[in-house]
């Protein structure tokens, strides 16, 4: 098992991975959602709207965020409680997405960790928010 348990954590602590996003990860993307919006899937559609081509599902960006959580840190074992996000660019297919994780704050009683989350793009950044976890503890 990877990862870390609460008492390893500390704030400033980072962890990242990088996916490109191709045109299969949109289109399963899609039916495991089922969100079939043709920006995503019609190129004819998404030719006429303000981005001009096909792009990823926001909440594609958003599930590498909980890759990172969930594999790298705090990492297995680690529970979702919440997530913010905020939308700020488009990503394309073909984009190199680096979804980062920066330890933001502890909560020691509760085992929680709070983390600032971004996905970028060519070094812009294309989605950011925060997450809650319960990180695991050590075994007694």
């Amino acid at each position: 098992m990877q990862g870390f348990f609460f008492d390893e954590l500390s704030v400033g602590q980072a962890a990242e991975m990088s996916r490109v996003v191709g045109a299969a990860d949109i289109e399963a993307f899609a039916e495991v959602s089922g969100d079939n919006n043709p920006v995503h899937l019609d190129e004819a559609y998404a030719k006429t709207t303000t981005f001009g081509e096909r792009i990823a599902h926001g909440m594609l960006s958003a599930a590498y965020i909980s890759a990172v959580l969930g594999s790298k840190l705090p990492g297995p074992g680690a529970i979702y409680l919440s997530q913010s996000l905020r939308f700020r660019r488009p990503v394309k297919i073909g984009d190199l997405v680096v979804a980062k994780v920066t330890v933001k704050a502890l909560d020691e009683a509760r085992g929680h960790v709070t983390l600032d989350t971004t996905c970028a793009v060519a070094g812009k950044t294309v989605v950011d928010g925060e997450a809650l976890v319960i990180a695991p503890r050590r075994p007694a």
